[in-house]
C-alpha cells in the first residue's frame, strides 16, 4: 500500500494539514496517510507544547471518518523525534519494502540537509513538498516532488497566538478540535 508520512507536533492540528493529506491522495495516489505526532522535534521549541494526550486526542477527533491514520510511534519511542528512526519503524511495522513518502512544507526544505542521517533518510523516502511560504518551487539539492496545492496561510503557532490573544480561530481547525480546545481551555494559559 502506497504510504506517506505527515509528521509534526500538531499543536494543534488544523485544516491546512487535512487539506494537504487529501491532495497527497489525489495527486500522488497515496493510499495510506499516516499522521505521526512527534514526541519532541529536534529543531523546535517545546515551550508551547501541550501535553501529549491532548495532541493525540485532537488528531483523533480531526481524523474521525477519514481514511488517514494516527500512528504514535514517535511518542511511544520517547525522546527526541528523528525522522530516520520514524521511517525505519513505519517500514517495519507496516511491512513496507518500497520507499515511503515524506511530506514537508517548503519552509523546511532548506534546513533538511541538517537532519539526522539525512543521506540514509533520502535513500528510504520520496520527499513531497507543499507550497507554504512560497508560490514558487524552491530549488535544493534534496531530491523532491512538489504538490500542486493552494497555499493556505495557517500555522499551529498562529492558531495558538490567536487563542491567547482572544482572536477568531474557529474555522481554521476542524469543528471537533475547536470544541475540544474550548472544553479543555487549551492554549489560553499554561496547561502543562
Amino acid at each position: 500500500m502506497k504510504t506517506i508520512i505527515i509528521g509534526g507536533t500538531f499543536n494543534p492540528i488544523h485544516n491546512g494539514h487535512l487539506y494537504v493529506s487529501e491532495e497527497l491522495k489525489i495527486q500522488f495516489g497515496y493510499e495510506r496517510v499516516l499522521f505521526i505526532p512527534s514526541n519532541y522535534q529536534a529543531h523546535k521549541s517545546t515551550s508551547e507544547l501541550v501535553p501529549t494526550d491532548y495532541r493525540i486526542e485532537m488528531l483523533k477527533l480531526a481524523l474521525r471518518g477519514s481514511t488517514s491514520l494516527v500512528d504514535l510511534c514517535e511518542i511511544e519511542r520517547g525522546g527526541i523525534s528523528y525522522m530516520i528512526d520514524t521511517v525505519k519503524t513505519i517500514k517495519e511495522k507496516y511491512k513496507i519494502s518500497n520507499r515511503v513518502g515524506l511530506f514537508i512544507g517548503d519552509d523546511l526544505i532548506k534546513g533538511m540537509k541538517d537532519w539526522q542521517n539525512v543521506e540514509e533518510l533520502l535513500d528510504s523516502v520520496d520527499i513531497v513538498v507543499a507550497h507554504r511560504e512560497s508560490e514558487l518551487e524552491l530549488t535544493t539539492i534534496i531530491p523532491h516532488s512538489y504538490l500542486n496545492n493552494v497555499s493556505i496561510n495557517i500555522s499551529s503557532s498562529d492558531i495558538r497566538n490567536r487563542i491567547k490573544t482572544g482572536k477568531a480561530f474557529r474555522y481554521l481547525i476542524p469543528e471537533q478540535v475547536y470544541a475540544y480546545i474550548l472544553e479543555k481551555d487549551l492554549y489560553s494559559k499554561d496547561v502543562s
